[in-house]
């Protein structure tokens, strides 16, 4: 009965161990997603105003004449 309780509680330690690893390694991807939204907010942010301007120049330009 010893050993098993002795066994039980080896793994119980292992858990709580693997536990807090896993609770660590969350946190650092909660951190890399938010700045990696953070980033891709910004770069589409930039593609809509190169669009924008891209399409004011296209206006000022004259038009083809056939």
């Amino acid at each position: 009965m010893e050993n098993e309780l002795n066994a039980l509680e080896g793994k119980l330690a292992q858990l709580i161990q693997v536990s807090g690893k896993l609770r660590a390694e969350n946190h650092q991807l909660r951190q890399e997603l938010a700045h990696a939204l953070s980033s891709n907010r910004q770069c589409s942010d930039k593609v809509e105003s190169a669009k924008a301007r891209l399409e004011k120049l296209l206006l000022t330009l004259p038009e083809e004449q056939t």
